[in-house]
């Protein structure tokens, strides 16, 4: 039965403590593993997201990701934790190449700390009224800031500013609302955020099934959020800490950055917490 060795890592941890950021299970040469497997082994190891890393000609390595669910064509926290294990297996040195569906991602480190480079952004209105908005998010419409908008990096993802960091602690989705707010691709995930002390507090909601579930950090929507700041013309350069995932026990920091030149970096620290294999 062949063999696939696989690690567990933490992606965007606050202050390397060993239960904070982002689980991510990296399956190291996934070579011979086809779709439905893959699939399968997303699913059995029931993480937000399992990654397989395979050959490429274009980059460093070339890299699908799963949910338990579907794959997915771009990913924050699956991007840098396999960055991770793809340094640790010799594929590249602190700065890599990454080869998704999305396009090629570069990426780079220092020490255990990596970034990322999104894509170019796109972004559109929505269409929704700002008070089924609220009545979605379990708000007033004056807690709903300016401009929610549609932002994609390579997952489109629905980002909305409130307008305080009360309004980002009391949200209560509602699921049946969610459900009928989708995606470009036919997702229903929605990022909200608030300044908060010298940062931003950020949380971000998908459903499974009739739950909606809460992620402790969501590096896409990070790089959406660097979108949505293009989008309005912030002023550049900015750069912001954000704190994600106190709210479910899974304290997670993530540094956004969009230069003077329009390009949008996420960052975070990476931690593996563990390794093994699966016989198939």
């Amino acid at each position: 039965m062949p063999r696939y060795d696989y690690r567990i890592l933490n992606v965007f941890t606050q202050a390397r403590g060993t239960f904070t950021g982002n689980p991510l299970c990296v399956v190291e040469r996934a070579q011979g593993l086809d779709e439905a497997r893959m699939q399968a082994l997303a699913l059995q190891f029931n993480l937000s997201e399992t990654t397989f890393i395979l050959p490429s000609e274009r980059a460093s390595a070339r890299v699908r990701i799963f949910t338990p669910a579907y794959e997915m064509p771009f990913a924050g926290h699956p991007t840098l934790g396999t960055a991770h294990v793809c340094r640790a297996l010799g594929l590249g040195g602190d700065r890599l190449t990454l080869e998704l569906p999305a396009g090629i991602i570069p990426v780079s480190a220092a020490g255990e700390r990596w970034t990322l480079q999104a894509q170019e952004p796109t972004w559109r209105e929505l269409q929704e009224p700002r008070l089924a908005l609220a009545a979605m998010l379990g708000l007033e419409s004056e807690d709903i800031g300016e401009r929610p908008l549609w932002v994609s990096v390579g997952t489109e993802q629905l980002i909305v500013p409130l307008t305080s960091e009360a309004a980002v602690r009391r949200i209560r989705v509602r699921g049946d609302l969610l459900a009928h707010m989708q995606s470009a691709q036919g997702h229903a995930q929605v990022y909200v955020f608030a300044p908060a002390g010298t940062g931003l507090l950020a949380r971000f909601f998908f459903p499974v099934g009739n739950a909606v579930l809460e992620d402790p950090a969501t590096g896409s929507a990070t790089a959406n959020l660097g979108g949505w700041c293009l989008a309005t013309g912030r002023t550049l350069p900015c750069e912001f800490e954000i704190t994600q995932g106190e709210h479910i026990g899974r304290p997670s920091s993530l540094r956004l950055r969009v230069d003077a030149e329009r390009r949008i970096f996420v960052s975070g620290e990476v931690l593996e917490l563990g390794r093994g294999s699966v016989n198939l």
